[in-house]
């Protein structure tokens, strides 16, 4: 049983109330929760390169982090920035690097 969501909550609760509600019951509620169809580790690869693709950074080292969690490895994050240079941006390769070394301390110099 995966961890209940409550960052929508957390951070707009008082702000966006219906909104902090879909995020959490509905977009990781329900959505991330259909592990017979996509796998987390599944998903969160397509949630960082929709992320990725868009240049929303902030919201990219979330889903890094998640994605760390839910079994992406370092060297994985790191393909999957190269492969999406070439069709979402160069810059955007340079821009997430740095993203992956922060949620990959550890890792840095191996």
């Amino acid at each position: 049983m995966a961890e209940k969501q409550t960052a929508g909550r957390d951070h707009l609760g008082k702000l966006a109330p219906k909104f902090a509600e879909l995020n959490d019951d509905v977009l990781f509620g329900e959505v991330w929760s259909r592990e017979a169809e996509l796998s987390p580790r599944d998903r969160s690869m397509i949630t960082i390169a929709a992320l990725f693709s868009a240049g929303l950074y902030p919201q990219l080292k979330s889903h890094l982090a998640l994605g760390k969690a839910h079994g992406i490895t370092k060297e994985e994050a790191v393909e999957i920035v190269t492969q999406l240079a070439f069709y979402c941006g160069w810059p955007k390769a340079w821009s997430t690097f740095p993203l992956i070394a922060e949620v990959w301390p550890e890792e840095e110099d191996k």
